[in-house]
């Protein structure tokens, strides 16, 4: 094999191999001689084909088999001896070859760049520390209360008010004529609560039991079902039942109730139950601060290819928001020029740190293990109650649906590692104030 270098730029390279014709014709032979062992055709024994017969028979099929292998060994023979690491699957286009004669063909890709990470004992880094306040858990508790009220509501003798919960039955009509999933019976609808399309439960609003009305609402752009959104609608609708929620004390009886020994042990649960919840965004102010300081620390060159897939993830996320009425104002009416040279940077930024992650991680032995994987391939089974052994196997024969199970975990422990490396301090912050934090954080783009 001959392998001579024709391009290099940047982390381009480019190669010309020459294989010699002596090399593809013994590995069609040695090939032909495999099949040879059990060949069966008719007016010959089981292994006695002839080889001419054989190559007659079988010598395209057999070249191009052998053409494929080839190309792959050398092409990997190749990298191999010059120390290159791809970005992506090598492009190759052959360029010369004919029965008898050498094969010469191009190999083109992008090299993964050099990553030095910095002294990551380097870093500055604030934790939070969650602060859960007695209102936070007094709110929390008032909910529970207002939820089991609900629960219990029973039936009021008078107009409904919004919080009451209504039993009705309808019947939706567009120009007159129902249409598929517009009707139901027994239907709990708690007035206020945005259950329904805009109007509809307002329109409900003084109405008692035994009442009938017609309920004329429009159903809005971003409808899912595409032969609704826009269109005006009626409901014919007749109130069955009136129910206001109970009023529930936040006592002992209900704590009891619940299954907890006292009131004070359930406020206690629900103190951790807050701090559990807000230590993991709190965890990611901290990831996003730390991502950001390893952005800003390291500039390396990042393969374009590996760029172009990740714009077009962003683009394809974009284009679902877009169809599901949930774009954001800051990309509405751009074309798609506009939004992929605004998101081009974002693209390199993720594909910068996901190498540098990635190499953090390769220099200090940070791998996930099998068990980890399959915890995690349980907990996405869980999330298709009835089809779970059908979800793992699924994701076991597919490389590339497991690497969707492992990146993330990768990321997290290498996120672990560079965490307890890193100098940092801890500060304290209210419920509130990480909220408020978060949403500052949010609106700034950081």
């Amino acid at each position: 094999m001959q392998v001579t270098e024709i391009s290099s730029a940047g982390l381009k390279r480019e190669f010309e191999v020459v294989v010699p014709a002596a090399t593809i014709a013994d590995g069609v032979s040695a090939r032909l001689a495999e099949i040879a062992k059990d060949a069966t055709m008719p007016g010959f024994r089981p292994g006695k084909v002839p080889m001419p017969v054989l190559r007659k028979r079988f010598g395209q099929a057999v070249m191009g088999e052998v053409l494929e292998q080839t190309v792959s060994n050398m092409s990997a023979q190749a990298l191999q001896d010059r120390g290159l690491r791809p970005a992506m699957q090598p492009q190759v286009q052959v360029t010369s070859f004919g029965e008898g004669a050498d094969l010469v063909y191009k190999l083109a890709f992008e090299i993964l760049p050099e990553v030095v990470p910095m002294d990551l004992k380097a870093l500055e880094l604030q934790k939070v520390k969650v602060q859960v306040g007695d209102a936070e858990v007094d709110k929390a508790l008032g909910r529970m209360a207002e939820q089991r009220g609900k629960a219990k509501a029973e039936a009021a003798d008078r107009a409904s008010q919004s919080g009451d919960i209504v039993v009705i039955d309808f019947v939706g009509k567009v120009d007159g004529t129902a249409f598929a999933g517009g009707a139901a019976n027994d239907q709990r609808l708690e007035l206020g609560s945005g259950q329904f399309i805009p109007g509809f439960e307002d329109q409900l609003i003084g109405l008692s039991a035994g009442a009938s009305a017609v309920v004329k609402v429009t159903f809005p752009e971003a409808y899912p079902n595409g032969d609704l959104k826009g269109k005006a609608a009626e409901f014919d609708v007749t109130v069955k039942q009136v129910l206001a929620p109970a009023t529930i004390p936040v006592d002992e009886e209900m704590a009891k109730e619940m299954g907890f020994e006292d009131l004070e042990t359930l406020r206690g649960a629900i103190r951790d139950q807050i701090a559990r919840e807000f230590a993991e965004m709190a965890r990611l102010r901290t990831k996003r601060q730390l991502l950001d300081k390893l952005a800003a620390a390291h500039s390396f060159d990042v393969p374009q290819s590996m760029v172009e897939i990740e714009l077009q993830a962003i683009m394809a996320n974009l284009e679902r928001e877009r169809s599901m009425g949930m774009e954001d104002e800051s990309t509405r009416g751009k074309s798609p020029e506009e939004l992929g040279a605004e998101f081009r940077p974002i693209a390199e930024r993720r594909v910068r740190l996901g190498l540098l992650l990635s190499e953090i991680g390769r220099g200090n032995n940070i791998e996930v293990s099998q068990d980890e994987t399959n915890r995690a391939l349980v907990e996405q089974a869980r999330r298709f109650p009835g089809q779970e052994r059908k979800v793992i196997e699924q994701f076991r024969s597919n490389p590339e649906m497991l690497a969707q199970i492992r990146g993330p975990l990768f990321e997290d422990k290498v996120i672990d590692f560079i965490m307890e490396m890193a100098n940092t301090t801890e500060t304290s912050m209210t419920v509130e104030e990480l909220q408020k934090a978060q949403a500052e954080d949010d609106k700034s783009g950081a």
